[in-house]
Order: C-alpha cells, then sequence, then structure tokens
C-alpha cells in the first residue's frame, strides 16, 4: 500500500466551504495565477518522486497549458519478424500526449506541452570510452548510417502503467560493435542532452522534479550487447516528436521505463558501473537494474500489476496481471541466472 504523504495531507485538503468574504481569493488574482506561478519558479511535481506532492502545482491551480502542434516525418524502415506482439497498440495520441520526461515538467502531459520548441538540428550524438574506433553521429546520421527496422515492444513504467509501442530505430548492440568494445569493459553510460534553456525541467529544479541533471542511465556490457536494447529515432513510423525523446532514445523493454533514456547525446563504454539519475536521487526506491519484477515491490506500492492504457483514460485502463521482465524473459532471464534479484532490484 502505498505510503501517505503527510506534506500532501497537510497542503492539499480541501479547505473548509464555508468562508468569509473576505477569505476569497479576488477575481483579479485568480485570473493572473499563471504569472504568480511563473513568478514563484514553481513547476509541477511528479507522482514517482519519494516523499513528495502528487499532484502537480498547475492541476492544483485548475491550469491547462495551451497544446501545440508538432511536425514528424516519415521513416523508410523495414519491420521486424522477430520483435513484434500480438498485444494491441497503445494509441498514438495516448503514446505521444503521456510522458515522463522531467527535463519538461512532471506531469505527464507537461512534455507535450513544454517540449514543442524543442530544437533537435544540430545534433550530435559521441560513441566513446573504452572503444577501438570512437563515432560521432549527426542527425542525418541517426537515420541514415543504420538499416531501419521497426519493433513493437511493451513499455513498462515504475509507476505500474504500460503501453504498447511501435518503434523505429536499430539495435544498440550494433552500434557498440561497429565502435568496437573493448575486453576490459564491462558497462555502458548513457547521458541525455543539457540545454537549460531549451529544457525548462533543468533550469528550475522544483520544475524539473529533484534530479542532478544531465540525465544518466546505465547498463552492465551484458546487458547493452543483448539483441532487444534499442536506440529508436521514431514511433509509429514517423521520426519521434519531442516528447517522446527526440531525436533519439534508448528503448530497454525488460526494465522499467526511467532505464530508457531520452534524447541521448552521448554513450560512454567503461570498465565501472556509471551513476544513474533515479538511483542517485532514491537509492532505496530505483535500482540501477530496474528489471520489471512483479514480486519485488516498489516501497511505496505493489508492482505485482500493472494498468494498460488503451483508448480510455489511465484510470479506466485494464489491469492486467504484470510479467516477469515485462515478457521477455527468454531474451534476458540467463543474463541474471547468479545475481539475487531482490537484492539486485
Amino acid at each position: 500500500m502505498a505510503r501517505k504523504n503527510r506534506f500532501t495531507q497537510g497542503i492539499l485538503q480541501r479547505a473548509p466551504w464555508h468562508l468569509a468574504d473576505n477569505q476569497v481569493t479576488p477575481e483579479s488574482v485568480f485570473n493572473d495565477r499563471r504569472n504568480i506561478i511563473k513568478a514563484l519558479g514553481l513547476g509541477a511535481l511528479g507522482a514517482s518522486l519519494p516523499g513528495q506532492v502528487q499532484a502537480g502545482l498547475f492541476d492544483l491551480f485548475g491550469e491547462q497549458t495551451a497544446k501545440k502542434p508538432f511536425t514528424t516525418q516519415s521513416l523508410q524502415y523495414a519491420t521486424s519478424r522477430q520483435f513484434t506482439l500480438s498485444d494491441a497498440k497503445t494509441p498514438e495520441d495516448k503514446v505521444t500526449r503521456h510522458n515522463n520526461f522531467y527535463e519538461f515538467g512532471t506531469s505527464k502531459s507537461d512534455p507535450f506541452d513544454n517540449a514543442q520548441g524543442f530544437n533537435v538540428d544540430p545534433w550530435t550524438l559521441v560513441i566513446d570510452g573504452l572503444v577501438d574506433k570512437p563515432i560521432t553521429l549527426d542527425l542525418q546520421a541517426l537515420t541514415k548510417r543504420f538499416a531501419l527496422e521497426e519493433r513493437t515492444y511493451r513499455l513498462r513504467c515504475v509507476e505500474a502503467w504500460s503501453m504498447v509501442i511501435p518503434w523505429v530505430g536499430f539495435s544498440l548492440a550494433t552500434l557498440l560493435k561497429e565502435a568496437g568494445v573493448k575486453q576490459n569493459a564491462t558497462h555502458v553510460a548513457f547521458e541525455t542532452l543539457f540545454d537549460p534553456e531549451q529544457m525548462p525541467g533543468q533550469k528550475n529544479r522544483l520544475m524539473g522534479g529533484g534530479i542532478h541533471y544531465p540525465y544518466v542511465e546505465g547498463l552492465t556490457i551484458a546487458e547493452a550487447m543483448n539483441e532487444l536494447p534499442f536506440l529508436a529515432v521514431g514511433l509509429y513510423g514517423k521520426t519521434l516528436p519531442p516528447q517522446n525523446g527526440a531525436p533519439i532514445r534508448l528503448v530497454v523493454p525488460w526494465k522499467y521505463g526511467f532505464k530508457s533514456i531520452k534524447s541521448v547525446v552521448r554513450i560512454r563504454v567503461l570498465d565501472k558501473q556509471p551513476p544513474t539519475s533515479w538511483n542517485q536521487l532514491a537509492p532505496n526506491e530505483y535500482g540501477f537494474y530496474a528489471n520489471v519484477n512483479p514480486e519485488v515491490d516498489h516501497p511505496r506500492w505493489s508492482q505485482a500489476s500493472e494498468r494498460s492504457i488503451g483508448e480510455g483514460g489511465l484510470f479506466s485502463a485494464k489491469r492486467i496481471p504484470t510479467q516477469m521482465f515485462n515478457g521477455y524473459g527468454e531474451f534476458v532471464a540467463d543474463l541474471y541466472k547468479n545475481i539475487d534479484l531482490r537484492t539486485f532490484y
């Protein structure tokens, strides 16, 4: 059962209904609430933050940001025969409007609302560290250098909701093999773009969920060289929209979604385990491995089941049992045969 939050109880409780006239907020102040929030430098707080308020401040004021259209381009790709699912795909509008991308705010709608002006051109992705041939890819090379394929993967969020998404991209292992991984390599580290002018959550610590930016993630070399990890440059046949991690992101389908780092600018091959953002923020709640495991609960909620997001809203979504390794055990279980997954969560 989720732990009750004293701060939430104390601040967000509904006020008494009967108020004196001098207690009512003046209409002019209410109408200017967006400017008040901006002046205070406050954004939304995410539901998964340990011990934090589980509602956005904009939502508290009843304010919604006007949604702006985004432009994507069609991609040329082959459809993978191996990595397809019979599961119904999540509607595209849910995939593009229900996101965790704290660089743009912690409410689910913030990335769509705040990322539309995000500029990805020019873009540079560097692959370096313990490799024989460091590689630098520009924006065009991300979609031209490697043959693209579509893989439909399950996505399971640590918050116990899930999606089924058709990604377009190429295998992480293909990229690492081209760079030439040295024999003493043990891990691969990933880093998101650091650009506070474009990413307001990086500029405002509260709006960005308290994370120390840039966002970083990591895998063991065995995990990275597995056939499943995917560098996605698109979804639903088109280039990634900014709220989904444009122009390139990692997708690791057997791990919780926060491992699938977005808007990647650097991939480093290392001989030690790298720091990872959520593990740094709350190590008792978010481990380095973060494998989907219905038998190991989050300290504040169960992981035994999930809400599968479909046509309706999150709370009308069908609840289904969570599968070990998100259903990808046949591909990855051997990676952990000698590891205690309760200790290395």
